[in-house]
C-alpha cells in the first residue's frame, strides 16, 4: 500500500485507497437524481397495498389508539386510554404513530405510514453513511439492497418497534463513522450516536445495545487523537446515551404505582425488572417468567420452542428467506475489505468502516443465532442495514481493485456464491416462480465468469458483468419483497415472502385476512377470523415454536401436516368466517382471540357486539375487560373505547388482582367481561394465561365472573354483564 498523504491521514489521497476517495463523485450530475429516485422507489414500494394489513399488530395499534386519546397513555405506552396496563416494551416506537392518529384520526394508513417513512429514512441514512467514504455507487447499492430485503419490506410496513430500532441503529453507526473521521465536531457526532442508542433503548430495550461493544472498541482503537481524548469522547457519548434513555425510565420508576398503569410484561410492576428479565437476559437464556409456557427456559442451546439455535439459524428454512439472500456475500466482502485495507494506518476510515459495520453484523448475528429465548424471524431486520452496507462497500472496494486477479476472483466468487444461495432459497418454494430459480443461477454464474476477467477486458464489459451480477443477486429478494408488499400481514408473528416460503416449523407467517379485529376504513371484520382458513403453517404444516402448537389457528401447510385445533369459540360456526390464505379450514379455542389463546391476534368484532359495548359507554371507565391484550385490542379498536387487558399480552401478568378487579366492578368502572369459548369457566389448559385465564389471578377472575354474573350471548361472543348478578 502506498503511504497516505500525511496531511490527511484519515482520508488518504495517495495510492490505491485514493480511488475509494475519488469515487465519491460529489458533483456528478447523476448522483442527486439517482439518490432521490432510490428514496422514491422505496417509498412507492413500501406504500403499495399498505392498507391490506389493516391494523397490523392490533396489540400495538390499540396502544396507539390509546395514546391518540390520552397523553398519559401516550407517555407510558398504555394499552388503553384508562391506563390499566402498558405494552411490554417502552413507548418510543408508539409515539410517531400515536401523534399521527391524534392529528389524522384512527386508521390503517395513519398507523402504518410513519413506519414507511422510517424505512425511507433508514435507506437515506445508510446511503449517506456508505457514500461518504466509498462513493455514490456504493451508497446506491447499499440503499437498494436494504430496500429490497424482504424482512425490511415487511417491518417498515408494520407497527412493531423494530422499524424505529433499525432506523436509530443506522443513525448511531453513521454518527460513529463521522466521529472516526476526526476533525472539528467529531466528538459531537459521537455524542449524537450515544443519544441515538439511548432513544433506541426506549424503542426495544437492551436489543439497542447489542452493537455497542464492537463500535466502542473500534472507536477506542481507530479514532484520531490520543487515547485520553478517545476515552473522554466515549465517556461523553455514554453520558448522552444514559440521559436519552434514562429520563423516561427514571420517571416511570419514581412515579407512584397507584397513579400509573401497571408495567406490562413484568411480574413486579417494575420497568427495570422487565428490562433485565423478560426483555433482557431471558431472551438470551430462555428463562422468561411470564412468557409463553412460563419461565422454564427455551430448551437450551441447540433447540427449544423458539426453534433450533446455532450458527446455521440465520440460514435455515424459517429465517433464510427473510434476511440471508446476501448474507454470504456480506461476510465474504467483509473479509475482502479488511484484506485490502490491512496495511492502512490506524486511523484509516475505510478500514474503520468495515470494522464498524462488520462488528455490528457479527455481534447481532451471534446473539440471534444462539439466543435460547423468544426469537421471531422478523427480528432479523436488525441485520439488514449491516448486510446492505457491507455489500455496497465491499463491491466498491473490489471493483476499484479489479485489475488485480485476487480482487476480480473475489468478486466472481461472491457473485457465484450469491447466485447459488439464491438458487437454494428459491428451491424451498419450488411451486412459486420456478423459472426464477434457474434464471438467477445461470445469470449469476455468467456474471461470475465476466467478473473474473473484469480487470482485463473493456470497462464497459466489466460494468455489464457487474450489473448482471447485481441483478442476479437482487432478483430473489426482490421477488420475495414483491410477494410481501402484495399481501396484508396481521398478528404478532409475521414473516415476509410467499406463502410456504418459511419452511417447517414456521408458525407465524403472512396471514392474509388473518385474525384481525375490524377493518378501520369500513368497519367490517377482517376475513379469516376464528376458525377461518388459516395462514400457511409452514411447508410441513408443523405449527408452533419448534413443534406443533396445541389449539393454535387451524389450517394445513403445503404438505398437509396439520396444526391441531380445538373447538371454535361458543357461537362461532365451525370454519367461519373464511380467510383468503391457502390451506383448509381449521378450528381454534381461546378467549375469543387468535391462536395460542389470542396471542397472534384478537377476535372479530361484530356489529352487534360493538353496539352493546357502545351503549352507555360514557358511564364506565372501561366498556369491557377480557384476558389477554390481543383480544382486548380488537374490541378497543372496534369501539375506540378503553377495554381492560387482564394479564397483559400473554394474559400472565399479575394485574389486576382478583381483589382489585372486584373493587373496579363494585365501583361500576367496568361494564362487561368478555368470556372465552367452550365452557366459559375460566379453566384454561395451563399453557398461557390468555387461554381462558389459566394463570393465577386471571383464572380466579374468570371463575368469579362466570359464577357471579349474568351471561349474555352477543352475536358469536359471550359477554358477562358486570352490573347484573345471577
Amino acid at each position: 500500500m502506498t503511504p497516505p498523504n500525511p496531511a490527511a491521514p484519515a482520508l488518504p489521497e495517495g495510492g490505491r485507497l485514493a480511488r475509494l476517495r475519488r469515487g465519491r463523485a460529489e458533483d456528478a450530475p447523476w448522483v442527486r437524481p439517482a439518490f432521490l429516485g432510490l428514496l422514491a422507489l422505496t417509498g412507492v414500494l413500501y406504500l403499495w397495498n399498505l392498507s391490506a394489513s389493516g391494523y397490523a399488530n392490533s396489540f400495538y395499534s390499540a396502544a396507539v389508539q390509546a395514546g391518540g386519546e390520552s397523553w398519559k397513555a401516550f407517555f407510558f405506552g398504555s394499552l388503553d386510554a384508562a391506563n390499566a396496563i402498558t405494552v411490554d416494551k417502552p413507548p418510543a416506537a408508539l409515539w410517531p404513530m400515536a401523534l399521527s392518529v391524534r392529528l389524522f384520526g384512527l386508521g390503517s394508513w395513519q398507523i402504518l405510514v410513519p413506519e414507511v417513512l422510517m424505512g425511507v429514512a433508514t435507506v437515506g441514512v445508510l446511503y449517506r453513511a456508505v457514500r461518504r467514504r466509498f462513493g455514490a455507487g456504493a451508497g446506491l447499492i447499499a440503499g437498494l439492497v436494504l430496500a429490497l430485503t424482504p424482512v425490511a419490506a415487511l417491518m417498515f410496513r408494520f407497527n412493531n418497534p423494530d422499524a424505529l430500532l433499525a432506523l436509530l441503529m443506522t443513525v448511531a453507526v453513521y454518527g460513529v463513522l463521522r466521529a472516526l473521521e476526526g476533525g472539528p465536531g467529531a466528538a459531537k457526532w459521537l455524542v449524537g450516536a450515544g443519544a441515538a442508542f439511548g432513544f433506541a433503548f426506549l424503542a426495544k430495550t437492551l436489543q439497542a445495545f447489542l452493537i455497542l461493544p464492537p463500535l466502542a472498541l473500534v472507536y477506542a482503537v481507530c479514532a484520531p487523537g490520543g487515547i485520553g481524548r478517545r476515552i473522554r469522547d466515549l465517556a461523553l457519548a455514554g453520558l448522552a446515551m444514559l440521559v436519552s434513555a434514562g429520563w423516561w425510565v427514571a420517571l416511570v420508576e419514581l412515579w407512584p404505582e397507584s397513579s400509573r398503569p401497571y408495567v406490562g410484561g413484568s411480574q413486579n410492576n417494575s420497568f427495570l425488572e422487565l428490562t433485565f428479565g423478560y426483555n433482557g437476559l431471558g431472551r438470551i437464556n430462555g428463562n422468561e417468567t411470564g412468557s409463553v409456557g412460563g419461565g422454564g427456559g427455551g430448551g437450551g442451546m441447540g433447540g427449544g420452542r423458539w426453534g433450533e439455535t446455532g450458527i446455521g439459524r440465520m440460514f435455515n428454512d424459517s429465517v433464510g428467506g427473510q434476511i440471508s439472500w446476501l448474507l454470504p456475500a456480506a461476510l465474504l466482502l467483509l473479509v475482502a475489505g479488511l484484506v485490502v485495507t490491512r496495511r492502512a494506518p490506524r486511523t484509516d476510515t475505510a478500514r474503520s468502516a468495515f470494522l464498524v459495520w462488520g462488528g455490528a453484523l457479527l455481534m447481532t448475528l451471534a446473539v440471534f443465532s444462539f439466543m435460547a429465548g423468544i426469537f421471531h424471524e422478523y427480528y432479523t431486520i436488525a441485520l439488514a442495514p449491516y448486510v446492505a452496507a457491507l455489500v455496497g462497500m465491499g463491491a466498491s472496494v473490489l471493483w476499484e481493485e479489479r485489475t488485480r486477479f485476487a480482487a476480480s476472483a473475489a468478486l466472481a466468487v461472491t457473485a457465484a456464491v450469491t447466485a447459488w444461495w439464491a438458487w437454494t432459497l428459491l428451491g424451498r418454494t419450488p411451486d412459486w416462480l420456478p423459472w426464477l430459480r434457474w434464471t438467477v443461477l445461470v445469470a449469476g454464474l455468467a456474471a461470475a465468469l465476466g467478473l473474473l476477467v473484469a480487470g482485463r477486458v473493456d470497462r464497459r464489459l466489466g460494468l455489464a458483468a457487474a450489473g448482471l451480477g447485481l441483478a442476479a443477486g437482487l432478483a430473489g429478494p426482490f421477488a420475495y419483497t414483491l410477494a410481501t408488499v402484495d399481501t396484508g400481514h396481521q398478528g404478532s408473528i409475521v414473516t415476509a415472502g410467499p406463502a410456504g416460503g418459511r419452511g417447517p416449523g414456521g408458525f407465524g407467517g403472512r396471514m392474509p385476512g388473518g385474525f384481525g379485529g375490524r377493518m378501520p376504513e369500513d368497519g367490517t371484520a377482517f376475513p379469516g377470523g376464528p376458525g377461518g382458513q388459516g395462514g400457511q403453517a409452514g411447508q410441513n404444516g408443523q405449527g408452533g415454536f419448534g413443534g406443533q402448537m396445541p389449539g393454535g389457528p387451524g389450517g394445513q401447510g403445503q404438505n398437509q401436516g396439520q396444526m391441531p385445533g380445538g373447538t371454535p369459540p361458543q357461537g362461532m360456526p365451525q370454519g367461519a368466517p373464511q380467510g383468503n390464505a391457502q390451506g383448509v379450514r381449521g378450528e381454534r379455542p381461546g378467549f375469543g382471540g387468535g391462536g395460542m389463546g389470542g396471542l397472534l391476534n384478537g377476535a372479530n368484532v361484530g356489529a352487534e357486539a360493538e353496539a352493546v359495548l357502545l351503549k352507555d359507554a360514557g358511564s364506565y371507565t372501561w366498556v369491557a375487560a377480557t384476558v389477554g391484550a390481543q383480544n382486548a385490542a380488537s374490541y378497543q379498536l372496534a369501539t375506540e373505547k378503553p377495554v381492560m387487558a387482564i394479564g397483559g399480552f400473554n394474559g400472565s401478568d399479575p394485574s389486576p388482582t382478583l381483589a382489585q378487579f372486584k373493587q373496579y366492578v363494585a365501583e361500576g368502572k367496568i361494564h362487561y367481561f368478555i368470556g372465552s369459548g367452550g365452557e366459559d369457566t375460566g379453566e384454561g389448559d395451563g399453557r398461557t394465561g390468555g387461554r381462558g385465564g389459566g394463570m393465577g389471578g386471571n383464572s380466579e377472575i374468570s371463575t368469579w365472573v362466570s359464577e357471579t354474573f349474568e351471561k349474555v350471548t352477543v352475536g358469536t361472543a359471550t359477554f358477562y354483564d358486570l352490573t347484573k348478578k345471577t
